[in-house]
């Protein structure tokens, strides 16, 4: 029997920069609840007066009907090992997230200034990344891994997930795969997604394509195909997450109203993919 795939939303849609405090996320959940999502991963910016108060954020997500899927914690990760600051982050929202069952830590990697002294770069980033997922996980927190891809990035392309896959410490840290970024690095996102399916414990998904130019796209009019990643993904007995994002300038202009028509695709393409119709 099949478990069945939940669909929530990213709180990029609504902000991008991972950095920008703000205190606005009942606006966000009361369009989440509104158009047929059942969930939200969350930056910690976003949280707002919910930051030190996540029995009331359990609450107002009650009465909702929603979960928290995730939280997304970005670190530098500069050293072989965790800075005091990164660690004291990392457990104040272990912490925070212990008040959802079933919600994980999404950790992604800052972009950095270049891409020298990579390899080295990215066994730093990993150890810190491993290290924190023990952690987590002697607490009961999972936290799963989420490369991105834009030129600087440290895992963008092929060969950086080929590094990726090897240093990661699979029996404690998962991935994060974001089907736009992987497409945007040059990749089939679905099959990367696939071929790698034993690592995944999140998924994130927004459109991209190539040509005329490559692009963020409208979710549904880009190379990406989400309705195959859904229907191989719960053939594959995934029963987490997917979350949905979008980076468009009209998303970047009017985020509830994308996420009203991407909610639309996921009602008629998506979830029906998701539950096997």
């Amino acid at each position: 029997m099949h478990m069945t795939i939940s669909i929530g939303c990213h709180g990029s849609t609504w902000d991008l920069d991972y950095d920008r405090q703000s205190d606005r996320l009942d606006d966000v959940l009361d369009v989440i609840a509104a158009n047929g999502f059942e969930g939200l991963d969350a930056q910690i910016a976003l949280l707002g007066r919910y930051r030190t108060q996540p029995e009331r954020l359990k609450e107002s997500m009650d009465r909702r009907g929603l979960r928290l899927a995730a939280l997304t914690v970005p670190f530098t990760w500069p050293a072989d090992v965790e800075t005091p600051e990164e660690r004291a982050l990392a457990d104040e929202f272990i912490a925070f997230v212990q008040h959802f069952p079933g919600a994980l830590l999404n950790i992604p990697p800052r972009t950095g200034p270049d891409r020298d002294d990579l390899l080295a770069r990215q066994k730093a980033i990993m150890n810190s990344a491993n290290a924190l997922a023990r952690r987590s996980a002697d607490q009961g927190v999972v936290s799963s891994f989420h490369p991105s891809s834009p030129a600087t990035s440290y895992f963008r392309t092929s060969d950086d997930y080929r590094v990726m896959f090897d240093l990661i410490d699979a029996d404690h840290l998962g991935w994060t795969p974001d089907l736009g970024h992987i497409a945007r690095g040059g990749m089939d996102a679905v099959d990367e997604v696939m071929a790698h399916r034993a690592f995944v414990k999140h998924v994130h998904i927004k459109d991209h394509s190539s040509h005329p130019e490559p692009a963020w796209r409208k979710m549904g009019t880009g190379d990406v195909d989400f309705v195959r990643l859904a229907r191989e993904l719960r053939a594959s007995d995934y029963h987490g997450w997917i979350m949905v994002e979008e980076e468009t300038e009209q998303s970047a202009a009017n985020p509830d109203e994308a996420v009203r028509d991407i909610g639309e695709y996921v009602s008629s393409l998506l979830r029906p993919a998701a539950e096997g119709k």
